[in-house]
C-alpha cells in the first residue's frame, strides 16, 4: 500500500472505529444523546421513515457525532422518533444511509421495538424533505454483540443504494441496564 493510500485510509478507518465503538454504547438508557439536530436541512435529506408491516411511522431527526466521536442517538424523551446519521449517505444515493432508533423507552416501547419482526423483502419507506418517497426492501438482518459491532458492513463503502437501521437488542445487562446486542437491518433501494 502506498504512503498516500495509507494517509487516505487511516482517517476513514479511525472514523469507522469511533462510530463502531460508539453505537453499542449508545444503547444505554439516556446515553449518547447530546445535541441532536432537527428535521431535514435540505430537500434531498430524509424526513420520515415508515415500515407499515410493523406499524413504524416516524419523523427523522438529524444525528451527528458528538465531541467524543460517538454517533448521537435520539434523546430519551423522543423514544418514538428515529434519527438519520448525517455522516452516512443520503437515502437513495450510492452508499449506506444509517438510521438509528431506540427499541425501548422509559415508558415502554420505542420506535424500533418490533424491528426484529422484519424479514427479507419487508418494505421500508423513506420520505425526503421534498416529499419524494423512496422504497427499500430488506435483504437481511444481523444481531451483533455490543463489543463486536460490524462497522464495515454498516458504515463501509458500497456502490449499492443501501439503508441500514440500527437499534438495541438482546437481554438487558443486570448491572447497567444496557442491551447486550445491536440489531442491524440491511436494505437496498427498490427499482
Amino acid at each position: 500500500m502506498s504512503r498516500a493510500s495509507r494517509r487516505t485510509l487511516l482517517p476513514v478507518l479511525g472514523l469507522l472505529s469511533a462510530v463502531a465503538a460508539a453505537l453499542p454504547a449508545a444503547c444505554a438508557p439516556g446515553g449518547g444523546t447530546d445535541k441532536p439536530i432537527g428535521g431535514p436541512a435540505r430537500a434531498e435529506e430524509p424526513s420520515r421513515v415508515s415500515i407499515p408491516s410493523i406499524g413504524v411511522d416516524s419523523p427523522l431527526i438529524r444525528l451527528t457525532r458528538g465531541k467524543d466521536g460517538a454517533v448521537r442517538v435520539p434523546p430519551p424523551e423522543k423514544g418514538m422518533t428515529a434519527g438519520w446519521y448525517t455522516g452516512s449517505a443520503q437515502p437513495g444515493a450510492p452508499g449506506a444511509a444509517v438510521i438509528v432508533g431506540h427499541s425501548d423507552a422509559h415508558g415502554g416501547k420505542a420506535v424500533f421495538h418490533d424491528l426484529d419482526k422484519v424479514g427479507e423483502g419487508t418494505v421500508i419507506d423513506i420520505r425526503r424533505g421534498d416529499g419524494e418517497v423512496l422504497h427499500f426492501a430488506v435483504t437481511g438482518t444481523e444481531k451483533a454483540a455490543r463489543g463486536a459491532f460490524p462497522d464495515r458492513r454498516v458504515y463501509g463503502e458500497t456502490k449499492e443504494r443501501a439503508l441500514r437501521l440500527v437499534t438495541c437488542a438482546g437481554e438487558h445487562h443486570a448491572g447497567d441496564g444496557d442491551r447486550a446486542e445491536n440489531l442491524i437491518v440491511y436494505a437496498t433501494l427498490r427499482p
